[in-house]
């Protein structure tokens, strides 16, 4: 990917300086709920998620400053929004503080943005939309008022905690840190992209809707009615941290896998014990797990299930294993209604008897009705923030003016 080239100094008015960048999904492995100060959005726990290749997922983003500009604007999904929206302002304001205290007289001092932003996946759906969203906004308005060198996932945490995560590829973890200013709550690479090529992922999209209840309310929510979330967050986690970490290290597939599981379980057990309970899975989500679990259970665990805040499954798995898992879960869960059924890196599902073990069609049942799934994202590990530099890419036009669609 080209670097852009730095701001220049104005020259007219009417000049319009554009950087676009792309952003990745992050998905979490250690899961991030709660927050010890909903302000600076700093974690009760540390949490480690993978970064997804951005080939099938990501957001893109064009940010412009021009002295020609009024007021800051902003349009998501083709759609003006509200850019006082105090998240997208606290970024803002620190991204401008940042490059005023590299240069007192940089040449973006005083002007206003535009920015333009769009995924290319379902929006709220339990899919980290959030997370690329901020992360692709921080890397370009970095890359745009040169401060990309600098340390940026304090920036991005204060917009979406979790976006810390997708300023990096690989797998990342985001430290909670312990002082009150947030100053040590940042995120870091704990391996890159390259380290582990055969981990592939399959983002099983049962419900692209909006989710029931947000994350932020659900997390708020859970820290103030749960009993189990104080022993999680302290005692739990910092070992299961520690844990995958070495397993990722080593590539051990099956303690990533089963510490993944097992925290995704106690995850959603925290939010059934918060009051009122919250159900993020539905009855497919359930049946996913039911058959993953007997196929895992035959030759060994091949498939690692987790859930975020919502009714979609996610499975890392070894590239060795990726099409007898993806045939096992078309055949089970498949909507009826369904097109284009995988997505990505396969586009159709493998033959189910020629492609599952004898053992495995044998001792897997389905437990319920089958279908529920709408498609599959065929995906893996990939790499932080890209900047393109191809004007079809660009979400705003030489002159100033949001690209829609």
């Amino acid at each position: 990917v080209e670097e852009p080239m730095e701001p220049q100094p104005k020259t007219s008015k009417l000049e319009v300086v554009r950087v676009t960048c792309t952003a990745p999904v992050n998905i979490a492995v250690i899961k991030y709920w709660g927050k010890r100060d909903t302000k600076l959005l700093l974690p009760i726990n540390s949490s480690l998620s993978g970064t997804l290749d951005q080939a099938e997922l990501h957001a893109r983003t064009t940010v412009a400053a021009s002295a020609s500009f009024t007021e800051d604007e902003i349009w998501l999904n083709n759609k003006k929004e509200d850019i006082k929206n105090p998240r997208l302002q606290n970024v803002l304001k620190a991204i401008r503080a940042l490059a005023e205290k590299k240069n007192a007289e940089h040449p973006l001092k005083g002007m206003c943005v535009r920015i333009a932003s769009r995924n290319n996946f379902p929006t709220a759906a339990g899919l980290a939309s959030s997370a690329a969203g901020y992360a692709c906004l921080v890397a370009a308005l970095a890359r745009l008022f040169g401060v990309e060198d600098e340390e940026l996932t304090k920036i991005s945490r204060v917009g979406s905690g979790s976006s810390c995560r997708s300023l990096m590829g690989g797998f990342v973890r985001w430290e909670m840190g312990n002082r009150e200013d947030g100053e040590d709550s940042i995120a870091s690479q704990v391996v890159p992209e390259s380290h582990w090529p055969e981990m592939e992922v399959l983002v099983l999209v049962v419900n692209a809707g909006k989710k029931g209840v947000s994350s932020t309310s659900g997390m708020q929510s859970t820290c103030k009615t749960s009993d189990l979330i104080d022993h999680r967050a302290q005692v739990v986690v910092p070992k299961r941290m520690a844990e995958i970490e070495d397993a990722i290290q080593q590539k051990d597939f099956e303690t990533f896998a089963t510490i993944t599981m097992k925290e995704s379980n106690q995850f959603h057990a925290t939010c059934l014990d918060t009051y009122p309970p919250i159900f993020y899975m539905n009855d497919t989500s359930r049946a996913i797990i039911q058959v993953l679990t007997q196929y895992n259970a035959i030759n060994g665990i091949k498939a690692a299930y987790t859930y975020d805040a919502g009714p979609n499954c996610v499975i890392y798995c070894l590239k060795e294993n990726t099409a007898e898992i993806l045939s096992l879960v078309g055949k089970y869960f498949k909507a009826d209604n369904a097109t284009d059924f995988v997505r990505g890196r396969s586009t159709s599902i493998p033959d189910f008897d020629s492609t599952v073990g004898e053992k495995v069609q044998e001792g897997v049942s389905h437990p319920g009705d089958k279908g529920g799934v709408q498609y599959i994202i065929h995906t893996g590990i990939g790499p932080g923030p890209q900047t393109l530099v191809d004007e079809s890419e660009m979400l705003i036009a030489p002159n100033g003016e949001p690209v829609l669609e």
